[in-house]
């Protein structure tokens, strides 16, 4: 694990605190993110819905962007707070951009009562599509479950 206790303590009442400003008056569900950058700096997101449905954006996601408008390219961990009984994991188009900046990140799930799930993001997202599929990427190609890479 990439994150001490006290970073994810740290983490964690950033998420906490920023679902307090999620803007979700039609889902009713607040979620807040923190994302820890490779430098060790921390940003938050909530999610913010629109009655355009797609045009939302979750929390996950907003706080990854945060960190990406001040000049961060890596992620380490990223901790997701729902109000929730338990935990309630990202959705799919999160873990596909938690992926582009980190597919080894550390996920940590935290419901009410501190119920918590730790996973790392390429269990959530086996073999996941990312730079290194791309042909140019200059990273090196995967193989598939078709055999060659």
């Amino acid at each position: 694990m990439v994150v001490d206790d006290k970073m994810l303590q740290e983490m964690t009442e950033a998420a906490r605190k920023v679902s307090d400003y999620a803007y979700c008056r039609y889902s009713h569900f607040p979620v807040g993110a923190a994302v820890l950058t490779a430098s060790g700096e921390i940003f938050a997101g909530c999610n913010v819905e629109n009655v355009s449905f797609s045009l939302s954006i979750c929390a996950e996601r907003n706080a990854i962007f945060q960190a990406v408008a001040h000049g961060h390219r890596s992620i380490r961990a990223i901790v997701i707070f729902t109000p929730t009984e338990s935990p309630t994991s990202p959705c799919g188009a999160c873990r596909q951009v938690i992926n582009e900046f980190g597919p080894q990140t550390d996920v940590f799930v935290v419901a009410k009562h501190n119920r918590m799930l730790h996973i790392s993001l390429d269990n959530l997202l086996p073999k996941a599509f990312g730079p290194h599929n791309l042909p140019g990427s200059g990273l090196p190609q995967e193989a598939t479950d078709g055999g060659e890479a």
